[in-house]
């Protein structure tokens, strides 16, 4: 028999407020405010002493971070407002304008290399990574197009077809330009959104197993340097000023903070000591100064994430924000998920940022961005739009109840 979404709604009736038609809006709302506020203030603390190194102000990294932030708080304002049929519009056009992003990447006037990899471009002296363009509007044009045909998928040639060329189209230009880590994770959120699509478990089972074959055969098993870092993981520390020595410095920072850390600020391996502390390795730097508490917090925050786009998946009855708010939460909890198992040691070294904590001005305001597209689908949620509206209404209620109490008072 079937549930309707009042039954849902009340079928965990101990949870009381915390199962309201607005708790996937305020769950997301909150996770992405505190994060945000975490990553600017672990941003200015882990980058003064580069900054000073640099011969500029202390703060400047910070700021700059701080800027990126300030652009895109209108960006997921707007976002968050707009209606879920301009976002299903905006599909097409959107992966369009991805791809003509990072097909620039192969253009050598303008393409920009950082740490082996040339995923950025420049364009009018601005520095943009379409890579974190390419996730959000494939995220967006897989809903689209699964959605659409969802009543089709069981069949392989609709499961296949236009979602994995367009998909292998986005990972064949990431992957031109050497950017293993981008690629992995866009990968992930093809496959969740092909999952939460209803594509045949088999088709994944199969798509997975090729994909793997050919990135440890082609990108992995002839590339010395990966190699280093995958038997620098799993095989034992070689060599300490090498291949580990970015993952040592990064449990040194995380043993070193305790349960309380060593205070906001008073790091010692920012000194130059932990390659990319304020970036892929914030997350030990937020260990050694906030402590495991911290540490747990951010985890927790990520968790947050994770269940309240789960949830907005349940509970929602369009397929296109189903499909959509998957790819999303693949992308930003699993990247989340994958930087931590770097710095903590438990994946290979494969330099993916932290979302929302991590330095780097494309990867935030997109994932802002992001966050506010799923914050407008919290909103579309059934009930969530009518409650509220209602929210005013009872505010208003309570300070006048407030103000006649106090009246007999007096």
């Amino acid at each position: 028999m079937a549930v309707t979404s009042a039954a849902r709604r009340t079928d965990r009736p101990w949870l009381g407020q915390w199962n309201s038609a607005v708790t996937s809006y305020y769950l997301v709302v909150g996770a992405t405010g505190l994060l945000l506020l975490i990553g600017l203030v672990m941003v200015f603390s882990s980058t003064t002493v580069t900054s000073i190194a640099a011969g500029e102000p202390p703060y400047a990294a910070g700021l700059t971070q701080a800027r990126f932030a300030l652009i895109g708080l209108p960006v997921m304002i707007v976002a968050a407002r707009l209606p879920v049929h301009w976002y299903r519009r905006l599909a097409w056009p959107a992966l369009a304008c991805a791809i003509v992003l990072q097909s620039l990447t192969l253009v050598p006037a303008l393409a920009r290399a950082q740490g082996g990899n040339v995923g950025w471009i420049s364009l009018g002296g601005i520095t943009v990574q379409p890579a974190e363009v390419s996730k959000l509007a494939l995220a967006v044009w897989l809903g689209a197009v699964l959605g659409r045909k969802q009543h089709l998928l069981g069949s392989w040639a609709h499961a296949v077809v236009p979602a994995v060329p367009g998909a292998l189209v986005v990972l064949g230009l990431v992957i031109a330009g050497n950017d293993l880590g981008t690629m992995l994770v866009i990968a992930g959120l093809v496959a969740g959104a092909l999952w939460v699509a209803g594509a045949p478990w088999r088709m994944l089972a199969l798509g997975g197993s090729v994909a793997l074959a050919a990135v440890v055969g082609l990108f992995v098993l002839g590339n010395a340097n990966r190699m280093g870092r995958i038997l620098a993981t799993y095989g034992g520390c070689t060599d300490a000023e090498g291949e580990c020595y970015q993952s040592l410095h990064g449990m040194y920072g995380l043993g070193t903070g305790g349960l309380f850390g060593v205070g906001l600020g008073a790091s010692r391996e920012k000194w130059r000591y932990l390659p990319e502390a304020h970036n892929d390795f914030i997350y030990a730097i937020i260990g050694e100064e906030l402590g495991l508490l911290g540490t747990l917090l951010v985890l927790s925050l990520f968790v947050v994430l994770g269940v309240a786009m789960a949830r907005i998946v349940r509970r929602h009855t369009d397929p296109f924000v189903k499909i959509t708010t998957a790819a999303v939460a693949c992308w930003i909890v699993g990247q989340a998920f994958v930087n931590i198992g770097v710095v903590l040691g438990l994946l290979p070294v494969i330099g993916v940022p932290l979302p929302l904590v991590s330095a780097g001005g494309s990867a935030l305001v997109t994932t802002m961005a992001a966050l506010g597209m799923v914050i407008s689908f919290a909103r579309s949620e059934p009930g969530a739009a009518e409650a509220l509206a209602a929210r005013p209404g009872v505010v208003r209620r309570s300070l006048t109840v407030l103000g006649r109490a106090r009246a007999r008072g007096r």
